[in-house]
């Protein structure tokens, strides 16, 4: 799942709204919804984004985390590490390789990680 999925499933939980009443609503199919919310399918074109947020009433600080999330939630990741050294070559393969056994507490030090750095060099 992709946070993006996860958060339009949660969306939808919270408003008992159907995967069958958001896909009739934005006008795509209940296969497309169910792919994307399952992580299957890429992340979410800009425009479909902003209906989800219409169609929820999302504005503000909760209509951009979604783009944000949705922005987040290409499921297959392609990292080009040339020209970097060969230290971040190598933690690019190993979380590659290692990725599906991570833990979420694992993950949350990982992010905190990157969010301490300086803003300059993200």
């Amino acid at each position: 799942m992709t946070p993006f999925g996860a958060r339009l499933r949660e969306l939808r939980a919270q408003r008992g709204v159907t995967l069958k009443e958001l896909a009739t609503a934005l006008q795509v199919s209940t296969a497309y919804l169910s792919a994307l919310e399952h992580g299957r399918r890429g992340r979410p074109s800009p425009g479909l984004v902003h209906q989800v947020n219409e169609f929820f009433g999302l504005i503000w600080d909760d209509a951009e985390e979604l783009a944000r999330l949705a922005r987040q939630s290409h499921p297959r990741v392609v990292l080009d590490t040339s020209g970097l050294a060969p230290e971040i070559t190598d933690f690019a393969n190993r979380l590659a390789k290692d990725v599906r056994s991570l833990t979420p507490e694992t993950v949350a030090r990982l992010n905190a990680v990157l969010d301490s750095r300086p803003k300059a060099k993200r």
